[in-house]
């Protein structure tokens, strides 16, 4: 009895270059359809009414979260579900993170989600909770960062981070930009994350 060629799913099936040009081409329209919508949709390329770029302090202490890898435990996003929005807040919006890079929203929730989090404490809160979670929350199993308390942040790193997320579109003026090393001058990444965590999520009311 003859032999038949495979035809159908079993052409492609049993063809490894025809399956992995299906699959990126299925992936490639896949991925359009979710994405192109989202540049030509207001909500999602505008700031919220009350979102200002970080300032240099607060800039710092956000590249530091990111350095210490906070957002593998706390991601920063506020999901539009009764369960999340009873423990944390008001849902997030995209107009609240266009001045972001990268997005920093994460899934990983071993610590709270943070999106929220901007005045829900003191400084002093923050400062002690850093330095030794224990001391506020026993059972907590975030690590501690004694060291932040006495890095000092270097004025001259600033000025080049803002005008980077000026070419990004990020409303950054000259003279603020020529500030910025003035504006940390004698900080400690420790009073730069602490103001990072206070602005989150304070653009929604």
């Amino acid at each position: 009895m003859a032999n038949h060629a495979p035809v159908g799913h079993e052409k492609i099936e049993t063809s490894n270059f025809l399956m992995i040009v299906l699959v990126l081409l299925t992936v490639s329209v896949g991925g359009l359809v979710e994405i192109v919508p989202l540049f030509f949709q207001r909500s999602t390329t505008q700031p919220v009414e009350n979102l200002k770029p970080y300032t240099p302090l607060q800039l710092a202490g956000r590249d530091i979260y990111i350095r210490e890898g906070c957002v593998g435990c706390h991601s920063q996003m506020v999901r539009p579900f009764r369960s999340e929005t009873l423990r944390y807040g008001s849902y997030s919006k995209a107009g609240e993170f266009v001045y972001d890079r990268p997005f920093l929203w994460g899934s990983k929730r071993t610590g709270p989600d943070l999106q929220r989090v901007g005045g829900k404490y003191s400084d002093e809160w923050h400062r002690i909770h850093l330095l030794n979670p224990r001391d506020l929350v026993p059972e907590s199993n975030m690590p501690a960062y004694g060291w932040l308390e006495h890095a000092k942040l270097d004025p001259v790193e600033m000025a080049p981070k803002m005008r980077a997320l000026q070419r990004l579109g990020v409303p950054y003026g000259d003279d603020e930009i020529t500030r910025a090393g003035e504006d940390v001058k004698g900080k400690s990444e420790l009073d730069a994350v602490v103001a990072y965590l206070q602005v989150l999520g304070t653009a929604v009311k």
